[in-house]
């Protein structure tokens, strides 16, 4: 029984490694997705900023416009003055023309700031083209690094799997089942210490009685608790 339950420690120290090793890529991976998830949240923000810019493109030339026709109508009220007859028609004239001023001098000052903005924009999203130029090759050099790191990560697993599975071989057929089940079922910790009547996987503590019986490691016995299987190595101090 003492060789049955080492086998199954040994198979749990595989299958730890292997989730080790399944992490590592994982997390390599997904640096690399978090990079190119930046750079793509920067090339919209530039998106967003050239639409901006090309929106205040639009206000400048209607700000424009509007100054210009506003010129327009100052000369041809002022025109108008010379050929009108009441007192009546020249004021009316008069504050047409004073309100066409103001319009020349409120769009002078919208057509500085709608400017400005415009500027800024554009400014913005060329400072993040270069922040993303940069990105994009540091990515392409992380992309080498990741691709080399992870292949030797799947050589070193390949490895590992290889001696897991020939260990699995020499293993009986229905205690093989109810390994595999456990370690889907327990978020792969199947086979756990007991440390003074403690089990290690739920940390919930077992009845004296059988905690005596696993030291003695004569039977296979599973935690009440989470069933996992348990084993029980001797202190130092005990050996």
């Amino acid at each position: 029984m003492k060789e049955k339950i080492s086998k199954l420690i040994a198979l749990q120290e595989f299958d730890l490694k292997l989730s080790g090793f399944d992490q590592d890529i994982e997390e390599k991976q997904q640096e690399l997705t978090d990079r190119e998830q930046s750079i793509l949240d920067k090339e919209s923000s530039i998106s967003q900023y050239r639409e901006r810019a090309e929106q205040l493109e639009q206000r400048q030339r209607d700000i424009k416009a509007a100054h210009e026709d506003a010129g327009v109508r100052i000369k041809e009220r002022q025109n108008k003055m010379m050929q009108v007859q009441t007192s009546r028609e020249h004021q009316a004239l008069l504050k047409e023309i004073e309100d066409a001023k103001k319009l020349i001098k409120d769009t002078e000052e919208q057509l500085l700031q709608v400017m400005e903005q415009a500027e800024q924009a554009e400014a913005e999203a060329v400072e993040l083209e270069n922040v993303c130029a940069g990105e994009k090759e540091l990515l392409a050099e992380e992309n080498e690094k990741v691709a080399a790191a992870v292949k030797k990560l799947n050589t070193r697993r390949k490895t590992i799997f290889n001696k897991r599975n020939k260990l699995a071989k020499d293993v009986q057929d229905s205690t093989m089942k109810r390994y595999d089940k456990l370690l889907k079922k327990r978020d792969g910790l199947a086979v756990v210490q007991v440390v003074d009547g403690v089990c290690q996987g739920c940390f919930m503590a077992i009845p004296p009685q059988q905690f005596n019986e696993v030291r003695k490691g004569e039977q296979m016995y599973s935690c009440p608790t989470c069933q996992r299987i348990f084993y029980y190595q001797a202190p130092d101090d005990e050996t």
